[in-house]
């Protein structure tokens, strides 16, 4: 069985969208993550900690489209070029898909997603969207969070964690760390 973790950088109250800016946010705040803070060059170090345990990307649709188009030639991405991806859409045509950033394959249900999850493999990470990591969760397919949170309070934007009245989760913390510019390095395990 393959674990499903969800990586980004979420706001103190919870946003995840816009973290690098972007035209299409409903909100003024886009591009928090680079605003504002200190660089501490240790306050990323989870990203590239995070490559060794990575074997395939997941995305919902949005995120693909906006993700597709860049990194692909990215320097900071290299890594990621050829590694499996996975798009979550009813909607995306195959004709869509970019090509040249290694395989790429359409997941059209949580169904789907759930028997990915069921075969061999190492983990799938999924990066940026929001509304697909919170239709996982509620599915309670997500295995393990590894967030950066940021000092700021946004009061808009999207959330992974749905308002959905549900069973509760509850989170094992495995690792945590803070860092002088005010970031906390979250690491949670889904219990089951």
């Amino acid at each position: 069985m393959r674990d499903l973790v969800y990586t980004g950088f979420m706001s103190l109250d919870g946003v995840v969208d816009s973290p690098g800016g972007g035209p299409d946010e409903e909100h003024r705040s886009g591009g928090w993550v680079f605003k504002d803070l200190e660089f501490v060059p240790e306050a990323w170090s989870l990203k590239a900690e995070e490559l060794a345990d990575t074997s395939a990307l997941m995305f919902g649709r949005h995120s693909y489209e906006v993700f597709a188009p860049v990194w692909p030639g990215s320097e900071d991405h290299a890594a990621y070029k050829e590694l499996p991806k996975y798009v979550v859409s009813s909607t995306l045509p195959d004709d869509a898909l970019v090509d040249g950033w290694g395989p790429t394959t359409i997941l059209r249900s949580t169904e789907d997603v759930a028997a990915l999850k069921d075969s061999d493999g190492g983990a799938i990470f999924i990066h940026g969207s929001a509304e697909l990591a919170r239709r996982l969760s509620d599915a309670g397919l997500i295995d393990q969070y590894n967030l950066l949170v940021f000092p700021v309070l946004l009061g808009a934007g999207k959330s992974i964690f749905s308002r959905t009245d549900r069973d509760k989760q509850v989170l094992k913390l495995r690792e945590s760390e803070r860092y002088s510019n005010g970031i906390l390095k979250l690491i949670y395990d889904v219990r089951r």
